[in-house]
């Protein structure tokens, strides 16, 4: 690996691992935030959730920037936004403004993830591609372990808003090292208009391919992410009865599976298609693998807490490897457009998942902030279910996912 490539792999990372902190830092917010405003389930759902959809509602535009101004700047420059947000979050003593915060946070990191496969796709042979993109998942997923025990300790010393002013300090300091010792991607010398490349953006979301590779990765990576950044703390609590502290522990393993899984999928997926299994069949099987562990989970499998969330956390992280198949379908100067649109899908879901478990959970009475296994095995029952559907249909035959998927051909004015 060059020095160029190693400053694009470090810093794109860094970005996606402050994105991720976000993402994940209401589950050690939650029971401070609730008891303070007197939230309901629903209530913190909703909330958490705004997140997702700031960053779903800005994939669009985000990929057009991408491929037009290219990855450093855009993401340099939208990451202040989530500095902002987490500001005005931290500082916020009703619903509504922390609303707007978790808003903006979400519009202000929703370039972090397409930006970084952007760049090692410019950077790097489609063949690391794979290996890469799951080592970049693989920091981001060190927030995931950071929003567990580390960050339950920071609140034994240090309130809630406290640690919004730290985390905007450091979303600061993440994008004024992108900016200033990124190298610029080359890009095409003549480029299309900002309206063509909107086109492009229409020209993924009919292609028949995108929906049959996406399928069950966008369902189960919204599982994955709405439970991880949310509904695993209360599940732990609620239906197992840890205590606050072993389940924040349980939460860190399950982010270090993570980590693991992405780095060792990553870099099994390069040495099975050279023994003829192809990326989309380990990338189908990884995933079926992740509802199995729900399967475990929700019904109480006489295995060790740690080996089951362990096993959550490694196949949850498979359907990234999406991304990776995504680039050999498509042109390479529709990456950006590619990425951010699969992104989006996801995230539309996990802002829907969110929501719903919160609506879900909310039809039982509460006792004491606890909800009833009951409540918590309807909700992860529909989920799961809805897995089942889409791997259905990931896995029926169809030419769409074999055939490249060409550039639009741009209309003369």
């Amino acid at each position: 690996m060059s020095l160029t490539q190693l400053r694009v792999f470090v810093l794109f990372s860094a970005g996606y691992f402050v994105s991720y902190v976000f993402r994940g830092v209401n589950l050690g917010f939650a029971p401070a935030i609730t008891h303070e405003l007197g939230l309901s389930a629903a209530d913190l759902g909703v909330l958490t959730s705004l997140y997702f959809l700031g960053f779903a509602g800005a994939q669009i535009p985000a990929g057009v920037l991408l491929d037009h101004y290219g990855a450093r700047r855009v993401t340099a420059v939208t990451m202040l936004f989530a500095a902002l947000g987490i500001w005005v979050f931290g500082a916020a003593h009703g619903v509504g403004v922390m609303m707007l915060g978790r808003l903006l946070i979400g519009v202000g990191v929703s370039v972090c993830l397409g930006a970084a496969f952007k760049a090692l796709a410019q950077h790097f042979e489609p063949a690391r591609l794979p290996l890469m993109n799951g080592l970049v998942m693989a920091v981001g997923g060190f927030g995931g372990v950071m929003v567990g025990t580390p960050l339950t300790w920071i609140l034994t010393f240090a309130n809630w808003r406290a640690v919004c002013i730290g985390l905007g300090i450091l979303t600061v300091l993440v994008s004024v090292a992108q900016w200033t010792l990124l190298p610029d991607a080359q890009q095409p010398r003549h480029q299309a208009s900002i309206g063509t490349q909107f086109k492009g953006t229409l020209h993924i979301l009919r292609s028949a391919a995108f929906w049959k590779i996406g399928s069950f990765s966008i369902v189960t990576q919204g599982v994955f992410y709405a439970m991880q950044s949310l509904w695993v703390g209360a599940w732990l609590r609620d239906v197992q009865g840890f205590a606050p502290r072993e389940a924040a522990s349980l939460v860190s393993v399950l982010g270090f599976a993570m980590m693991a899984g992405c780095v060792g999928f990553g870099a099994a997926a390069r040495g099975l298609e050279r023994r003829g299994v192809s990326l989309y069949a380990f990338c189908g099987i990884g995933m079926a693998l992740f509802v199995i562990t729900q399967l475990l989970i929700m019904f109480g499998a006489p295995l060790p807490a740690g080996l089951l969330w362990a096993g959550y956390g490694v196949f949850g992280g498979t359907g990234i490897l999406s991304y990776a198949i995504m680039a050999r379908h498509f042109p390479a100067s529709m990456t950006g457009r590619v990425n951010t649109t699969l992104t989006l899908t996801i995230f539309v879901l996990i802002f829907g998942f969110q929501i719903g478990v919160g609506a879900v959970l909310s039809h039982w009475p509460a006792n004491g902030g606890h909800y009833p296994a009951a409540a918590h095995l309807c909700a992860w029952g529909i989920l799961v279910a809805l897995q089942v559907v889409s791997g259905i249909w990931y896995v029926m035959p169809g030419r769409t996912r074999n055939q490249p998927v060409p550039a639009p051909v741009p209309q003369e004015n």
